[in-house]
């Protein structure tokens, strides 16, 4: 959550791309057809705020070879025979994704870029999303949702790809779920297919190992299981109503098959020299979660998520989710009444297709935080839920706000959470640093626990080490060997 932002809920403007079916469009587009004009404007014209919703661009010398490996692996594609022909743009987000929109216009975020192995991981992840751009999935997708009038030109689309990603089917969810990082949709399974395919290709002809494109996949799965164990989540499957990345594993063995016997560079130690230093996980500038904790040291706030909830760090929002509910926190436009503060947010979370109104709103008063509460029961289809919004007054022209959603009669399991909002104070917040990526050469005597242990971690250090890595439970290191560890630093 960034420290500027001031947006309530469901107000976000959304990318006026229309919400489309999974395929569809009439016949597959030629891959290989240049960029059009229009196309080009197209991206020109969202390019800015989708650098904004996703955190900005990552600023120094990692940015400058993503773009630099983005732009080599975008011109196999045929969609442009120049480098400039393309925009690549390193995201300062913590959350693992990469996209594209038309126009040749190509993201990945930082905490993606981590997780990756090698060179040609890289350029398999970015060739993917140029995939989905010369397949013009958005454009089909589009075309298919006007033939069927679904949700006519409201909804944003983005070319999210390699990961996959979540529609949002009412008002309601989709107010909950815009102003983050998860405002992303889902590519059926056909078209993740084809950019792989056509990502394969583009690695090919780049000299790459096609490999590359499963064992990224790889590491993106083994990601997902350990978050879900590391959050006490049941299974790797984030629920539908949050998931920014399915899991890849499916499609692991048939990226490998596609890549058969074929070799090719890795450019493995040199990858791993060029992102040395990059920033891991949560920037404190965009606050942070630590465990169960949000900490803000900009912002000077805290709170502590319920037991069994797990939290995303969005742009303009936290997203706390659980089996039993979900809900956010952010912050909006404050004239100094709480009261009046409280029916804003419902109203912006109704929409215009829905009013939305508290029965009432009480005042009280947290951690000695001014605070007020309201409640209201929707009718979600056959079925009833509860929205609450809590929200406290921090000074006289800023407030912040939970919004929650659960089954009629459970908001309880948010209490504990409503109850946790707390200033933080100075030393506190000067004692949080961010993580970083330290590369290090294995020396004769170091194992994999012994270097495990400088993980900037409480817990899972050896586990979080091994994904990081791509090491397998049966792998071994060896001296002379890179690795990255990630360390506390300014």
């Amino acid at each position: 959550m960034t420290r500027l932002k001031s947006v309530a809920l469901a107000t976000v403007a959304t990318l006026p791309f229309a919400l489309g079916g999974c395929m569809g469009g009439g016949p597959i587009p030629d891959a290989s057809a240049p960029i059009t004009q229009q196309e080009a404007q197209q991206g020109s014209e969202f390019h800015p705020q989708l650098l904004q919703e996703f955190g900005g661009t990552y600023q120094g010398p990692q940015a400058a070879y993503v773009e630099s490996v983005g732009k080599n692996i975008a011109v196999q594609s045929g969609l442009g025979n120049a480098r400039s022909a393309f925009t690549v743009s390193l995201l300062n987000s913590s959350v693992n994704n990469a996209f594209a929109v038309p126009g040749g216009y190509i993201y990945t975020t930082r905490q993606l870029v981590s997780l990756m192995n090698n060179e040609a991981e890289l350029a398999g992840v970015l060739g993917h999303e140029v995939g989905h751009v010369a397949a013009r999935h958005s454009q089909r997708r589009q075309a298919k949702a006007q033939r069927n009038s679904i949700l006519g030109t409201a909804g944003a689309i983005l070319s999210s790809v390699l990961l996959g990603n979540s529609e949002i089917g009412n008002t309601l969810s989709r107010g909950f779920l815009q102003g983050s990082q998860l405002l992303t949709l889902k590519f059926s399974r056909s078209q993740e297919l084809e950019s792989d395919e056509l990502g394969i290709e583009y690695l090919t002809k780049a000299g790459y190992d096609p490999r590359a494109m499963g064992t990224v996949l790889q590491s993106l799965a083994a990601q997902n299981a350990l978050d879900a164990r590391l959050q006490g989540r049941d299974n790797a499957s984030v629920p539908e109503w949050a998931s920014t990345h399915p899991d890849p594993a499916g499609r692991v063995r048939t990226a490998l098959a596609k890549a058969g016997q074929t070799t090719g560079t890795t450019n493995r130690d040199t990858f791993l020299t060029r992102i040395d230093g990059l920033l891991y996980g949560d920037d404190p500038k965009q606050g942070v979660i630590e465990g169960r904790q949000f900490l803000h040291p900009e912002l000077r706030l805290a709170f502590t998520a319920p037991q069994g909830f797990y939290m995303v760090n969005g742009t303009r929002a936290v997203s706390i989710n659980g089996q039993s509910g979900k809900a956010q926190m952010s912050t909006g436009p404050y004239s100094g009444n709480l009261d009046s503060y409280v029916r804003g947010v419902f109203t912006a979370l109704g929409g215009e297709e829905q009013k939305l109104a508290p029965a009432s709103v009480r005042r009280t008063t947290v951690n000695g935080l001014p605070a007020a509460v309201g409640s209201a029961r929707v009718n979600n289809g056959q079925s009833q839920v509860d929205v609450t919004v809590f929200a406290y007054e921090f000074s006289n022209s800023r407030a912040f706000h939970f919004a929650t959603i659960s089954q009629a009669g459970k908001s309880g399991a948010f209490s504990q959470m409503f109850n946790s909002m707390r200033r933080l104070s100075q030393s506190e917040a000067n004692q949080i640093v961010p993580r970083k990526l330290d590369i290090v050469t294995v020396r004769s005597g170091d194992t994999i626990q012994s270097l495990s242990n400088r993980m900037a971690y409480d817990t899972g250090k050896v586990e979080r080490f091994r994904v990081l890595n791509g090491l397998s439970s049966s792998d071994t290191l060896r001296a002379g060997q890179k690795v990255k560890v990630v360390v506390r630093g300014r």
